[in-house]
């Protein structure tokens, strides 16, 4: 069984998923942020081991914990970064048991969007941040990947009021056998295609001074997504709760649109 952490005792039930893939533990922010008016649950993904990390994996682990802390309900799934993709291949699949989705910061679908994320990240480049790369390759894998996302914080993210990265758990083979997967089903046509089976509601949130390019990830994920509603947010960038510009408005607009939406949805099943 995934380690989970839990927050809040007051219904509906919100399951917060976190990025990487391979980087547990930096949504518990997010998580305290709503668990004043919701049962959170926080799970820390499959790490690497004997078998190799897939999508199917995660999403099945997934289902595993919806049916253990969310039996009785459609619980709605909040991911950031990788999470945002998880959320959606797991609304995919299993379109009956989640509620509504909120995608934060989501990841890239094709490589238009991929080649968009690259030019942003070569034009921010500095020699500081070279510096900060070339020692972490010094390191063993972990850190060395901690240690870049650490690095690479002044092309992602503009004033933030503590770094998102210091509680992670990092495993980098996690990160680069489950990351390969998902190149591989967009590869071969599944993602975004499997989308159309996900009929609840959609919000993308995303910061406008993210490298990962919003505007162009939403127009790739609208075909097969009409419901998607989209928001930015001005002097924001990849992580929206902990941005002093935006960090209020996030969760303001989390809480506002979970209200609409959420009650509706966990009386499905409950």
């Amino acid at each position: 069984m995934l380690r989970v952490r839990e927050y809040g005792d007051s219904e509906p039930r919100v399951i917060v998923l976190h990025g990487g893939p391979g980087a547990a533990g930096h949504m518990a922010p997010v998580a305290r942020g709503l668990a004043g008016s919701y049962r959170v649950i926080e799970p820390l993904q499959r790490g690497s081991g004997d078998e190799r990390l897939t999508v199917a994996r995660h999403v099945a682990d997934l289902h595993e914990i919806i049916n253990i802390y969310a039996q009785d309900c459609c619980p709605a799934l909040l991911g950031a970064s990788w999470g945002a993709m998880l959320a959606l291949a797991y609304a995919a699949e299993h379109p009956d048991s989640t509620g509504p989705l909120i995608l934060v910061g989501c990841g890239t679908f094709d490589l238009g969007a991929r080649a968009a994320l690259q030019r942003t990240i070569a034009e921010r480049m500095t020699d500081d941040i070279r510096a900060r790369l070339k020692r972490a390759d010094q390191l063993d894998r972990d850190h060395r990947l901690k240690a870049s996302a650490e690095a690479m914080l002044p092309v992602y993210a503009c004033d933030l009021l503590a770094s998102p990265h210091e509680d992670d758990h990092v495993d980098a083979r996690a990160h680069h056998e489950t990351w390969d997967d998902m190149l591989r089903m967009q590869a071969d046509g599944i993602y975004p295609a499997a989308f159309v089976a996900i009929k609840v509601p959609v919000l993308m949130i995303h910061g406008t001074y993210d490298p990962l390019p919003g505007r162009i990830i939403f127009e790739g994920l609208r075909p097969h997504l009409p419901q998607l509603e989209y928001r930015e947010f001005e002097r924001c960038g990849h992580y929206p709760w902990l941005e002093r510009a935006a960090n209020d408005a996030f969760f303001a607009l989390v809480h506002d649109w979970l209200a609409h939406h959420i009650v509706a949805a966990s009386l499905r099943k409950c």
